[in-house]
């Protein structure tokens, strides 16, 4: 019971989701507090429906069988994860509801890189000595240079997305590709692995949808517009690639469109 309620608190937001995986370290492949909160809650059911002879013989058995529903995550990028053999639950909660959100705006990953970080400090932050080396590339990245190549200091972009464990969503710096980038958590529920995805996007998503995919990002655009005395109009998302939306400051965004509205009128 105590179980239940305590996830019931991290389902409903009312504990940071960081702290799920030390309260709940399991073999299992759980995504979220939903997805144990929903075999607990089976669990306990069964539990307190069992008739009491089944109870008497369960506490003879030395070993017993549970089984448990498991929510399948589904999606371009889940597939490819699955492929490369990295789990879900070495994504933080927050990082697969970040993926789950922006995989329908993406058709294809042209390619991947896949990331060993080497030498961080007891908390799991970028240390002066720590190291990124490449262990795996697949696609288009296979004839592409990457700084790792030439220097194992973490630096730069990658080194911040190490230091905040979100997933990053932009452009390359030396290319201006898109790019998603995924931090995989190790032992000690640090990054021990960045998995660089080489995606294209689905232009023709229909504005509702972009609105979707773009999550907290259209709220902070919209309140940015609004602020110009601009109405607001879901039109707007239409102009802009969606590479753009996703990376580029929401200021510059803003700006734009202010731009926009001046220039049509």
């Amino acid at each position: 019971i105590s179980d239940v309620v305590l996830l019931a608190k991290y389902a409903a937001g009312k504990l940071p989701l960081g702290d799920f995986r030390h309260e709940f370290k399991t073999d299992e492949d759980f995504a979220s507090p939903l997805d144990l909160l929903d075999v607990t809650l089976d669990r306990a059911i069964d539990e307190l429906t069992r008739p009491i002879d089944a109870i008497r013989h369960q506490a003879k058995t030395v070993t017993v069988g549970t089984s448990r529903k498991e929510k399948e995550l589904k999606g371009i990028i889940f597939d490819l994860l699955e492929e490369l053999k990295i789990a879900v639950k070495d994504l933080t909660y927050r990082n697969v509801m970040t993926v789950s959100r922006i995989q329908p705006a993406i058709s294809g990953v042209r390619g991947y890189t896949i990331y060993d970080i080497n030498n961080l400090d007891a908390q799991g932050n970028p240390a002066e000595g720590s190291t990124i080396t490449i262990r795996k590339k697949g696609g288009v990245a296979k004839d592409m240079k990457s700084r790792a190549e030439t220097s194992t200091v973490l630096m730069g972009t990658k080194r911040t997305i190490v230091s905040t464990g979100h997933v990053y969503i932009g452009k390359g710096k030396a290319d201006g590709a898109a790019i998603v980038i995924l931090p995989i958590l190790g032992e000690n529920e640090s990054v021990s692995n960045l998995v660089l995805l080489h995606v294209d996007y689905n232009e023709f998503l229909p504005a509702g949808e972009k609105k979707g995919v773009l999550g907290y990002r259209y709220n902070d655009i919209r309140n940015l517009v609004n602020e110009y005395n601009i109405h607001w109009d879901d039109g707007y998302l239409e102009k802009f690639p969606i590479a753009d939306l996703f990376s580029e400051p929401v200021e510059t965004l803003a700006g734009r469109i202010k731009q926009l509205v001046i220039t049509n009128n």
